[in-house]
């Protein structure tokens, strides 16, 4: 089959009652949810999305929690032709008010014809939708119906061409949702069968996933290929993770589980908060590959994490990587799961200075580099210079790549989607080199900043920064500084201020976080406020983050 909706149904027809997905919650039993179960609650979602006049190739937002009706609408958009589009929950560590603004962006850019979500949070939704909206149907799941058994000849889904925008990704930022990555069945088929090569996956195998199904990683990897491969897939939330990181330790035990992925800071996250008495009795030997994704890896975090739970079973072989993006469907790059990522060791000074890949040097502290593996099938990769050349193995230059998974493009912003290719090749915007086939990945062209697996744009930061009294209008800059505790990047802001007196700076530093923090996604841990001049630019008048970075570093030694 060369649709989505086509392999759903041959699972359904070859055995309905194999289950497809083991739902985790908190506080509740776990929930196996065969595919005659799930399609039977999709086929009421489609007949919902009908009943509204919601039409096959339209969008439909899910605002939900995780759990049965996120899964069920998903799939049912799916089997009813629209495009699903999966937005995060709004939690306890979101500001309501930048919620509501980005939601309303995201509206008026995507243009959606539909929002599923709770009744609970229709109030909040009603905020977002405004007049002109193109939303003309808010379906809450309590509107839905009961299951009802598929009828696949008269679903509009098992028309769609293999070329049609099957679901959109969004990427996530500071400053909302903004950018659909539209997605066709066929560029998701083709990377679901290159990356079940490369980690030999076989119906042998169980997924356990705790990942958001708003990000690539956890509704690709953790969500879409189990169940098109008919691989049981075990799913918790990530909110209940978060709370309690050994329950990824558990289902692994319980269930056998052999696949998982992580965002590099979760590595260094278990490591630090499990207890031992929280895992006791557990048994992780079956776990053959944590794949480490969404971040620059580390070799650290691996070897903190092997440490933690090599007691317990683990193997040091599971630890492997992937180099993944939503605009290739998911994984560009895979480790080989029976020889593992190759690290090399370069001299920081060089490598941070001159961007150069030099052995070390005695008396210098080194850099332990760690692979992302090598390009998946029918993938290819290359490195372009700062002059738009090709450059030979070993010089660092941005990561360009090319493959049968690519996007159709960013929905409804065919500016940025023009911007984003140079003569087929999609220019990623990271930094990287290539040694033997590996992809090493070492950083962002424009200073973008990871943290937990988002990413942070630091002129987004510097702006909000600039609005704050006290602060010098335009003499700020935030960068990343790499937290080897906690395995992940933390952003640093440096501003200019006359303030002089202890008192007088740390009002600033709050206001500066506060402000931060009610207008972003980032919470801001370092503010380093500086006299005038202190901060350095470039030779045309900008301000260098990497130098001011360094200046930064080398200061608080």
């Amino acid at each position: 089959m060369t649709t989505l909706t086509g392999i759903l149904r041959e699972h359904f027809e070859a055995d309905p009652e194999r289950v497809a997905v083991y739902l985790q919650q908190a506080g509740q039993a776990d929930l196996p949810i065969s595919y005659a179960r799930l399609l039977g609650w999709a086929s009421a979602y489609a007949d919902a999305y009908a009943r509204r006049d919601i039409q096959p190739a339209e969008v439909v937002i899910l605002i939900l929690e995780h759990g049965e009706s996120l899964i069920d609408s998903f799939y049912g958009a799916i089997l009813g032709g629209q495009i699903p589009a999966i937005m995060p929950f709004l939690t306890e560590k979101l500001a309501p008010e930048r919620y509501r603004a980005d939601l309303a962006s995201l509206i008026s850019i995507t243009r959606p014809s539909a929002i599923v979500t709770s009744p609970e949070f229709e109030p909040e939704i009603r905020q977002a939708v405004g007049e002109g909206s193109s939303v003309r149907a808010i379906l809450l799941t309590s509107e839905v119906g009961g299951p009802r058994a598929p009828d696949f000849d008269r679903l509009p889904g098992m028309a769609c061409p293999p070329g049609s925008i099957t679901l959109l990704q969004h990427s996530s930022g500071t400053t909302g949702l903004q950018k659909g990555v539209a997605l066709s069945h066929t560029a998701i088929l083709n990377q679901i069968e290159a990356y079940r090569e490369s980690i030999r996956l076989s119906t042998d195998d169980v997924i356990v996933s705790w990942l958001p199904l708003y990000h690539d990683m956890g509704l690709i990897a953790g969500f879409l290929m189990p169940i098109l491969t008919g691989v049981p897939l075990v799913l918790m939330s990530p909110f209940d993770w978060v709370r309690a990181p050994q329950r990824l330790f558990l289902a692994v035990s319980q269930y056998r589980g052999t696949l998982s992925w992580l965002p590099n800071f979760a590595y260094n996250f278990c490591a630090q908060k499990i207890r031992d008495r929280q895992i006791e009795g557990v048994d992780l030997s079956s776990w053959r590959a944590i794949i480490n994704c969404s971040e620059p890896v580390r070799r650290e975090s691996h070897e903190l994490f092997f440490e933690k739970f090599q007691a317990y079973g683990l193997k040091f072989s599971a630890l492997q990587t992937c180099y993944a993006m939503a605009e290739n469907v998911f994984g560009v790059t895979q480790s080989d799961l029976s020889a593992g990522a190759a690290v090399e060791e370069v001299d920081q000074p060089a490598f941070y200075r001159d961007h150069a890949l030099r052995p070390p040097v005695e008396g210098n502290p080194s850099l332990r580099i760690m692979s992302s593996g090598v390009p998946l099938a029918k993938t290819e990769i290359k490195i372009i210079g700062a002059k738009g050349h090709d450059l030979p193995e070993r010089q660092i230059g941005e990561i360009a790549l090319r493959s049968n998974s690519m996007l159709t493009g960013y929905y409804h912003r065919p500016d940025i989607t023009e911007k984003a290719f140079c003569e087929g090749w999609y220019l990623t915007g990271d930094l990287g080199y290539l040694s033997k086939r590996e992809l090493f990945v070492t950083g962002r062209k424009k200073d973008m900043i990871i943290v937990g697996g988002k990413n942070i744009y630091p002129q987004d930061i510097e702006i909000l920064v600039n609005q704050v009294s006290g602060v010098h209008g335009g003499r700020a800059v935030a960068f990343g500084v790499f937290d080897e505790a906690q395995g992940t990047e933390e952003v640093v802001v440096v501003a200019e201020v006359d303030e002089e007196s202890p008192e007088g700076k740390k009002t600033i530093a709050d206001e500066v976080r506060q402000h931060v923090a009610k207008n972003s996604a980032v919470i801001l841990r370092t503010v380093y406020l500086v006299g005038p001049k202190w901060l350095l630019k470039t030779s045309s008048g900008k301000l260098a983050r990497s130098v001011n970075r360094e200046k930064f570093l080398a200061e608080i030694k």
